[in-house]
């Protein structure tokens, strides 16, 4: 993690987090594992992105996911998001599928999700790296306690929000927001998007219209989902 700093707006809530020996052994196994010759995905300087692009005062939605895309070119630091250029993924295209039924948005011609961070859409994994290759070959290495400082850190404020958790990994975190919420907020829930559960549940639960319409009847600014 030596290349990715910790922003501003959130080094209150991390550094209890980073400063314990979790953390510490997490970076040190990053870097033997590069070491090893193991490829790890997103690279150096963007695994904290979306702590970058959107500052904790500045949230307004949590979209939490499982841990990073494991192909070369697609991970960015963004959970569900890939490059411009980068053909979106079976997950991100049943995302837009629901977009598309739920708001009546024309699917995006990329697949890049910058512009709903830079709104105060926290694209937020479990695990923020994975191994090339292996899907949640990092789970259980420390990143959720980094992670579930990020959770609490907005959990515990007053500031209504809105927490779409999608999958079970991302669920798990249920309980913390519960527990911690002080501000009314409110936490959507669904299967996963992934071509295994979508049709589960997850396409006809309406996350982006059940988000704009907590956010705005509590006077904060809706989401403008278009890409």
């Amino acid at each position: 993690m030596d290349s990715d700093a910790i922003p501003e707006s959130w080094r209150a809530a991390l550094e209890p987090v980073l400063a314990a020996p979790e953390a510490r052994r997490l970076g040190g196994w990053l870097k033997a594992e590069e070491a090893a010759g193991r490829t790890v995905y997103p690279p150096r300087g963007c695994r904290l992105r979306a702590l970058q692009l959107t500052p904790l005062d500045a949230v307004k939605v949590v979209i939490l996911g499982q841990d990073p895309y494991h192909g070369p070119g697609q991970a960015m630091g963004l959970s569900f998001s890939v490059p411009a250029g980068v053909r979106p993924p079976p997950s991100l295209a049943n995302i837009y599928k629901e977009l598309a039924a739920d708001c009546g948005i024309e699917r995006p011609a990329h697949g890049d999700l910058s512009g709903w961070a830079r709104q105060g859409v926290l694209l937020l994994n479990s695990a923020l790296t994975v191994e090339a290759g292996k899907a949640g070959s990092h789970a259980g290495r420390g990143w959720e306690a980094i992670t579930d400082a990020c959770v609490a850190a907005v959990a515990a404020r007053e500031t209504p929000c809105v927490f779409i958790l999608w999958g079970s990994h991302a669920q798990a975190k249920a309980a913390r927001i519960d527990r911690l919420a002080r501000g009314p907020h409110c936490v959507v829930r669904s299967p996963h998007p992934s071509p295994l559960s979508a049709h589960r549940g997850f396409l006809g639960s309406r996350p982006f219209s059940r988000a704009n319409t907590f956010l705005e009847a509590r006077g904060r600014a809706p989401i403008d989902w278009r890409l």
